[in-house]
């Protein structure tokens, strides 16, 4: 258990905090911040769920930079991040901010890429996520932002940034999803 695989595990433990802020108002009140109105609550839930999300970046660095990528942190890490995005993308939906059916295609791509990399452990491959997956996951984390910090600052300005990064990030995340599959279809293929 090394560092950077200290810091993933921190990430997850954030979750339930993250979620906590989000679901539960706690009378804080309401802030405005660059044209948009919203409960502290939701600012809080943001700014955790954006803190947990930079420690993906963090872990990743530390590991390329001290030489400290491990199998393990190969695994968890994307796993770390699939149940961030999903319990903010999930939240999201209940509060009527996100189309269900977006999250659905997410959610339902986070299943079956994770199904194949079981498919691939179990062959003794460990495969880490590629550059088209940081981008989905970077996407991803956008648009949760945008829409958990009810888009601030383009508010000002009219331009549904929120929804748009939602878009793209559902671009990437099918993208991505559609290209893991392939290069990794022989595992598919062979298991007649």
């Amino acid at each position: 258990m090394n560092i950077p695989n200290k810091i993933t595990v921190s990430r997850i433990c954030l979750i339930p905090f993250f979620m906590i802020v989000i679901m539960f108002d706690f009378g804080w009140g309401t802030m405005e911040l660059f044209g948009a109105e919203m409960p502290v609550h939701h600012f809080v839930g943001a700014m955790i769920f954006i803190i947990a999300s930079v420690t993906d970046w963090v872990d990743g660095f530390y590991a390329r930079k001290y030489n400290l990528v491990t199998n393990f942190g190969k695994f968890l890490d994307p796993l770390a991040d699939k149940l961030l995005v999903s319990a903010a993308l999930i939240l999201l939906v209940e509060l009527g901010m996100a189309p269900a059916w977006i999250v659905i295609i997410i959610i339902s791509r986070e299943f079956a890429v994770t199904g194949l990399r079981l498919i691939l452990a179990g062959e003794g491959e460990v495969v880490a996520a590629n550059q088209l997956g940081k981008i989905k996951t970077w996407a991803q984390i956008v648009a949760i932002s945008a829409l958990l910090l009810h888009n601030t600052i383009f508010e000002l300005f009219g331009i549904p940034f929120d929804m748009i990064a939602l878009y793209a990030a559902l671009f990437f995340t099918v993208w991505s999803g559609w290209d893991y599959f392939y290069l990794n279809r022989r595992v598919l293929l062979d298991s007649k």
